[in-house]
């Protein structure tokens, strides 16, 4: 059964019950452990609720239009405040409070749905910059759980949009970095500089500008060779 409102139809409680669980299910077949697959729904949700929010409030702050009578918009008001604590728990259901840690403090493990969407976002940008290489590092999934892990859960859930934000705001200077440096570049592919002929480097190069400590000590907590933060400050640091 579906919830009517005029003449439009949602689905209700039970369907949208129905279609998480046969997502779990076909996520299971693909070989996605459930509580990976319950975090990414969740995921989804929260982001569906929280995109609503940011619509709903936009719209009532465009000026130019008399707003309604004032119970109205106190009325209004509530409703959308609801609209936002909904979300809110939804995403900590998902993911966790702010600053959950491990039980002796540390931030835990990036678990594999993790790195798969770090991978899924940082891909993208770096095609944006220069063309794929052959010569990848073969520990991608090291280096981008390294990466995951100088945040908490709720921070990975954003660092898509981070990441996004980042290439946006350094666009000309990585440009002039991978021109420089990567594919198809005059260097040397392999030693130092290996780390610019992976997707990677700009999940790397965004930690080094907000968290340097933090994923230097996750760096060598899984053994990843020092040179390419090196080589990747040195070509990110090379002037123009």
């Amino acid at each position: 059964m579906s919830v009517a409102d005029g003449g439009r139809q949602w689905p209700d409680e039970v369907s949208v019950e129905n279609a998480r669980a046969t997502l779990l299910q076909l996520l299971a077949r693909a070989g996605v452990p459930h509580d990976d697959a319950r975090q990414l729904i969740g995921l989804l949700e929260a982001g569906a609720l929280a995109l609503a929010y940011e619509e709903l409030s936009a719209a009532r702050s465009m000026p130019g239009e008399a707003g309604p009578a004032e119970s109205a918009q106190d009325g209004a008001r509530a409703v959308l405040e609801e609209l936002g604590a909904v979300a809110e728990r939804t995403l900590v259901r998902a993911v966790g409070a702010e600053g959950q840690q491990g039980p002796t403090g540390e931030r835990p493990r990036a678990r594999r749905m993790e790195v798969e969407r770090a991978r899924v976002a940082v891909t993208p940008l770096y095609l944006s910059f220069t063309a794929a290489s052959e010569l990848d590092p073969e520990v991608t999934d090291e280096v981008l759980a390294a990466v995951l892990g100088t945040m908490t859960p709720r921070q990975r859930a954003g660092y898509a949009g981070r990441l996004t934000e980042f290439t946006a705001d350094h666009r000309a200077r990585l440009e002039r970095m991978f021109a420089g440096f990567g594919p198809g570049s005059a260097i040397t592919m392999h030693g130092r500089y290996s780390l610019l002929h992976s997707a990677t480097s700009i999940a790397v190069l965004e930690r080094l500008a907000a968290a340097p400590q933090e994923l230097r000590e996750e760096w060598d907590a899984v053994e990843l060779p020092p040179a390419w933060l090196d080589g990747l400050t040195t070509a990110w640091n090379a002037p123009v």
